[in-house]
């Protein structure tokens, strides 16, 4: 009997919380104005591997792993969608921009899904990201732009925090391109 609950004290330690990182702040981008228009900005579909709170680490082609005692301060997905309405509000150059619910007259939505977002330990360490991206017209369901969005960032430093400056720098560019391209096109 003593050996069961000793056991079960055991497992009752306090273990080190994992660190829990964020995006930086959304890049200013400029672009054409399109002040008449709102957008709805969605959350991105992924895969379940990056609709997690998990930092992915891709050591080959085929295999995944997740950067140990670290996370994502939350889904990957909600972090994305988060930091793509807050650089459309930044240019100031959309009438409204807004996530489902938020009871906006939709003209455009801005559909993403996040193909990569990654460290590729492969080939030397870099970040990898991703994303796919359509605007829609909400008015008639027609897609009328889409298109891939890449960067890529060297790993600089060691340690999890480096790895998830990378993947901020990756992604700042990619947000860049693609707010830049939607304001374009709507």
């Amino acid at each position: 009997m003593m050996s069961v609950l000793t056991g079960c004290a055991g497992g009752l330690g306090k273990a080190t919380p994992p660190d829990t990182y964020g995006l930086s702040e959304a890049p200013q981008v400029s672009g054409q104005a399109a002040r008449n228009r709102q957008i709805l900005i969605t959350e991105p579909s992924a895969l379940k591997a990056l609709d997690s709170e998990q930092i992915v680490i891709r050591p080959s082609v085929s295999s995944i792993q997740y950067l140990a005692n670290s996370k994502w301060s939350d889904r990957l997905p909600k972090i994305v969608q988060d930091k793509l309405v807050q650089a459309f509000e930044n240019t100031g150059r959309v009438g409204g921009v807004g996530r489902p619910g938020d009871g906006l007259a939709i003209d455009f939505k801005v559909l993403t899904v996040i193909r990569a977002f990654e460290i590729k330990a492969d080939a030397g360490e870099q970040a990898v990201v991703e994303l796919s991206a359509k605007v829609l017209n909400d008015r008639n369901g027609v897609v009328i732009a889409s298109k891939v969005f890449r960067a890529t960032s060297r790993v600089s430093g060691s340690g999890n925090a480096a790895y998830v400056q990378s993947l901020d720098r990756a992604f700042e560019q990619v947000v860049e391109e693609m707010v830049a391209w939607t304001l374009a096109r709507i």
